[in-house]
């Protein structure tokens, strides 16, 4: 199990974490938190459905983490539109936005704040680390937000493809960017195990 999710009877997964592993994931994902930010303003109304009315942005996000964790709905960005066509995808893609970002913001805050809360719920198992166990909902959360933090750190690193992992796996030891190649590979393995434990 060290370093791997396995399946656990009855449904769920397993991963064996050590204390700086724990870290490492705890971290990322408050930074992330940090990066999403907050829901939309309270409503102090009273109304319960004024906030399914609640508008989200139209434009998309300025910094490019945020336009990978929330790309546009309309348009191919290997084959951009010009004229009429990239104005129509634009005006479709910021309607879209308008009404879904919002809610896919929660969703990402909340498998964001799941993982914080498995790890913070862990007992150390002696010799520095933990079992950590997870229900299939709490799979299926853990599963987006390891998808999430492998999104933003390819972002920054720009990793467009899988051969510009490889290439950046092969970094001297100095470079700067190389802990966060390694934290980009490490999650890759987390989240394709963790996949496989979902798998029928």
């Amino acid at each position: 199990m060290p370093g791997h999710f396995e399946p656990l009877p009855g449904g769920g997964a397993a991963v064996a974490l050590d204390d700086v592993e724990i870290s490492i994931i705890r971290s990322l994902a408050v930074q992330l938190l940090e990066l999403i930010g907050p829901g939309p303003a309270e409503d102090t109304s009273g109304d319960p459905l004024a906030e399914l009315f609640t508008e989200g942005p139209s434009e998309p996000p300025a910094d490019p983490v945020l336009r990978r964790l929330f790309p546009d709905a309309y348009g191919d960005p290997e084959r951009p539109a010009r004229g009429k066509e990239a104005e129509e995808e634009r005006a479709h893609s910021a309607e879209f936005r308008r009404y879904t970002e919002n809610d896919l913001r929660a969703g990402k805050r909340d498998n964001a704040l799941a993982v914080i809360r498995s790890l913070d719920a862990l007992t150390a198992g002696g010799e520095g680390g933990a079992v950590l166990k997870l229900s299939p909902d709490e799979s299926r959360r853990w599963l987006g937000a390891l998808n999430d933090l492998r999104l933003a750190i390819g972002s920054r690193l720009e990793i467009s493809d899988e051969d510009d992992s490889d290439l950046l796996f092969h970094l001297p030891d100095e470079d700067p960017r190389k802990p966060m190649v390694m934290a980009y590979l490490w999650l890759g393995g987390l989240q394709e195990t963790l996949v496989s434990t979902l798998m029928p």
